[in-house]
Order: structure tokens, then C-alpha cells, then sequence
């Protein structure tokens, strides 16, 4: 899935639909977070400059999260570390806040989308460790662009809902 990254032209977007993915990623950060240590200085540099590579051609790296409120203690991890880091990158973050609204993507999993063609489902544990991705046929990513488009369509911007609610 690499590869992914690396060959977009446009845009890769995310939907984020787990309240806890700390058994993947930077388990030694979300360790710290939770023994309430500071932000290392290093803190996710490989993702910052994975994003700089492609945002500043112009290209976009954009996601939504589906959230419930209260947040886990991962969730206000990732959002409160993770979110407001990338973004200095120029990565762009949504919040879908289904605390008093219906999911409307209540049954779709998280997954990439590259280019509104390229859709790659992932998997994870009942206990948040990644264990795979899925890149579907072209003619899937319809399917995908519409669960997009749903997510973002009852998404607030990340600075917006964590002024409200951020932990």
C-alpha cells in the first residue's frame, strides 16, 4: 500500500471510523500521552514528512473521523497530538460527531481513497492493530467516493469541533 502514497496525483483522503488504534502506529507516544509526559520533539517526523512531500506540490491529504463523545483516552491522544501536528504539515482533518446524530456511515470501515479511484479497506483487530489493507478494483471506488462524500458532508473542520470539544 505504499505504493499508494507515492503515485497519487491529486488527493488521498481517509475515514477513520475506530475509537482506538493504539495497539498500531506510535505505541511508544500513545505510552508517553497516557503517563501524561510531554510531546516528544521527534513526535511522528516520518508522517510529517510524508505529508510535506505530497501537500506541498499541491497535492491533497485530507480525513474524516467518526467520533462519539466522551473521547477515549486514545481519541483525545491521536486528536489532540496526532491532529494538531499533522495539520502543521498541511494535512486537513474533519470530525463526524455521531454523540447526537446518526451515523450516516455507520456500516462502512475505515479506508484510503486515492485519486476518487484507488480504495484500499482496512483491517484491524477488535483491539486496534492494523492487519491488512485491501486495494479494490477501479470500478469499486464509486462506492467509496459516495462514503466519502457522505462522511464529509457531516463533517465539521477539526480546528472547529476541538474548540468545542477538544479534552
Amino acid at each position: 500500500m505504499a505504493e499508494l502514497f507515492d503515485d497519487f496525483k491529486q488527493e488521498a483522503f481517509r475515514l477513520e471510523t475506530l475509537d482506538d488504534y493504539g495497539r498500531s502506529g506510535n505505541k511508544d507516544a500513545y505510552q508517553l500521552f497516557l503517563g501524561g509526559k510531554p510531546k516528544p520533539q521527534e513526535y511522528n517526523t516520518d508522517w510529517l514528512d510524508e505529508v510535506r512531500e505530497n501537500v506541498d506540490p499541491g497535492r491533497r491529504m485530507y480525513r474524516v473521523h467518526v467520533v462519539t463523545r466522551p473521547l477515549t483516552p486514545y481519541l483525545r491522544y491521536e486528536l489532540g497530538w496526532g491532529y494538531t501536528t499533522n495539520s502543521t504539515a498541511g494535512e486537513e482533518f474533519f470530525i463526524l460527531d455521531v454523540t447526537e446524530q446518526p451515523n450516516p456511515v455507520a456500516d462502512v470501515g475505515d479506508f484510503w481513497l486515492f485519486d476518487s479511484v484507488t480504495a484500499a479497506p482496512m483491517h484491524y483487530t477488535p483491539d486496534g492493530e492494523f492487519s491488512g489493507a485491501d486495494v479494490r478494483p477501479h470500478d469499486r471506488a464509486d462506492e467509496y467516493v459516495g462514503y466519502r462524500n457522505t462522511a464529509l458532508a457531516h463533517a465539521l473542520p477539526f480546528a472547529d469541533w476541538w474548540a468545542t470539544y477538544g479534552e
